[in-house]
Order: C-alpha cells, then structure tokens, then sequence
C-alpha cells in the first residue's frame, strides 16, 4: 500500500477527530503503517515525518508509547482506515442486507375471490343439494382399512356395501369378513361399525346458515383450480356433528371437490371412538355433473415416546349402482350410468 494513501487516511482523521482520540487514532495508524511491507524506508519515515508535523499544529508529537493507547481503542481507527482504503479504486462496501421480519398473518388475507363470496357459497349449495340427492340413490361397495405405518407393521381390511332399505335407511353390512395382521394393534367388527357411523359432509342450503366462511386464497388439485375456504360452525349443536375445516371448490362448476377436517359435537364424549379426527376426503366427478366422496383417508398415532407409532384409515367408495327404491321421479336425470366420469385428486398421503 503507498504511503500516499496513508497520508490521506491521516489528515482525513485529523480533520474529523482531535484531542487525545486523534492522537491514539493517529498512533494506530502509524502502527498498521509501519506494519505494511510497502511502507519501508524512507517511506515510513516519510509517513512518521507527516505525522508529526500534523500532531505538532495541535497537541505536540506522537512518541512511540501512544501506541499502546491507540490499540485500546483500535476499533475506531479501524473502522476510519476502511473508510479510507474504500477510496482507492475499490469502490463503495456494499451496505450490509436490510432485516426484514415477515409475519405469519393468523387470519389470510388474500384479498376478495374473483367472484363474490355470496355467490360463490349460494351456487355450491345448491350443487350440493344435487349432489345429495344424487349420493343417496346409489348402492355400492366400500372398503375400509388400517395400516400400521412402522415397522414392522400390518393391516385391518374389511369390504362391505352401503344400501339403501325400503323404508331409506341406509345401511351398511359386510360383504367380505374381515382380514388383520396387525401387529401393534387391534381392530373388530365393532370399530367398523364405529367408522361406519361417521358422517358424509354436505354443505346443502339448509345447512349453509350453521356455518361462518373464511374465504382463504386459490389453491390448484391436479388439474382443477379451487376457491377455497375455511368453514366454521357459528354454534355447536347437541343434536348433529358438524364440520370445521377447509373446503375447496371448483372454480368452474363452484362444487366441492376436497374437504379436510373434523367433525365436532357440543358433547366431548360425542362421536367415534377412534385415534383418528381429522379427515380428508377427495371426490369424484359423475356424469360431468355431480362431485361425490369417493375417497377418505386419516392419518394419527397411538402410544407414547419410543412406542409411538403411525396408523392410517383409508376409506375407498366404488362400484355405484342405482339402488333400488330410486325410482325415475327421485333419480336425477343422467343417474342410470353411475361411471365417475374422473378421479379424484391425487391424495396427498
């Protein structure tokens, strides 16, 4: 480094400081000079010369033993060399990258869908109510496992068929005994039943009251795009399980396609006695026209600590068929090929 530069960093310290912090910060100086191998010779004693000379015009010279001031406070002649060294063709020292804290809303704030949320929530009702009415002119068959996801780990299956009676209850009854190699846990035909027995969600219009809705942003399942929307029960009611969770609906037919979420009761005790509360359910789509659960699936873990381990119910719906107390006045028109005319979205588990 030129003692040139030295000397500028020097008056430049001078001008801005005085008293005893320009003496200590000038002896710092002299010490990093003295220190630079391009500073030999007649060049530091050049660069001493100057110094002094500076020094003389204020507080007197500079000996030697200031240095041992000058590294006490060599943090502010630190920083005034930089600032000087940063002259000489370097350029300016890029400012170091501003902290920004990015805050998780609790509430989205997605701004308003690009169709009034009104209009969104009157249109899949009423897709709803088709889609009820629809559901329950249809038999089919349904199987329902447990897997133990560890290892080593097995599984529960049980095939049945939900039915429609004369009177229109509906039914279930098993059709395939059931199979287990658990290994971790215990399932019966008394679960069964208690899985059987957990509501199918429809957001019909005399339902649509008991809810709030939270409209929370645009979500894509496979190839569809979805409004989609947190729902809540204004009141918890004694008499039925309602559900608190998420929708999504179709952004073309304004249907619900997915639902993920639990179903709550005013009663604690209330409802299945089983690990798992949380649901996902996937739809499909029959005859272009309406959005059914076909698919169900729960993930959750029992035990504690080391012990704990996963297990997973999946619920599969197929082979639909016109049950038959649908006679042509209560069956929707286009309901006499019940082929689901797409797959639900791909599970995300």
């Amino acid at each position: 480094m030129a003692v040139e530069k030295w000397i500028i960093c020097v008056e430049r310290i001078v001008a801005r400081l005085g008293g005893l912090l320009a003496r200590t910060a000038l002896a710092d100086v002299l010490f990093c000079a003295c220190e630079d191998t391009s500073a030999e010779g007649l060049e530091r004693e050049r660069l001493t010369s100057h110094l002094n000379l500076e020094m003389a015009q204020r507080n007197g010279p500079i000996h030697i033993f200031t240095i041992a001031a000058a590294l006490a406070l060599g943090a502010l002649s630190v920083v005034a060399v930089v600032a000087c060294a940063q002259d000489d063709g370097q350029g300016p020292m890029a400012p170091p990258p501003k902290y920004e804290v990015k805050r998780i809303p609790s509430v989205p704030r997605p701004g308003p869908p690009p169709i009034p949320q009104e209009e969104i929530i009157r249109r899949l009702a009423a897709a709803e109510d088709a889609a009820r009415k629809v559901y329950e002119t249809y038999d089919f068959m349904q199987t329902i496992r447990i897997e133990e996801l560890s290892t080593p780990g097995g599984k529960f299956t049980v095939t049945g068929e939900e039915y429609t009676r004369p009177d229109g209850e509906r039914m279930w009854r098993v059709v395939k005994p059931p199979e287990s190699n658990l290994k971790l846990t215990h399932y019966s035909f008394e679960d069964v039943r208690t899985i059987t027995t957990l509501p199918v969600f429809f957001l019909t219009s005399d339902q649509v009251a008991n809810y709030d809705f939270l409209y929370a942003g645009q979500q894509k399942l496979d190839e569809l795009n979805t409004y989609v929307f947190q729902v809540k029960p204004k009141q918890l009611s004694r008499t039925q399980r309602l559900f608190q969770g998420v929708i999504f609906v179709d952004d073309h037919d304004l249907a619900i396609v997915e639902t993920y979420g639990k179903f709550v009761t005013e009663l604690l005790d209330e409802g299945a006695k089983l690990p798992f509360d949380l649901f996902e359910t996937y739809r499909e789509n029959f005859q272009d026209k309406y959005w059914l659960p076909t698919y169900t699936t729960s993930d959750d873990y029992l035990g504690s600590g080391d012990d704990q381990f996963q297990l997973r119910l999946v619920i599969r719906s197929n082979g639909f068929k016109l049950n038959a107390s649908a006679t042509p006045a209560s069956a929707p028109s286009g309901t006499s090929a019940p082929t689901p005319a797409a797959a639900p979205p791909t599970p995300h588990n």
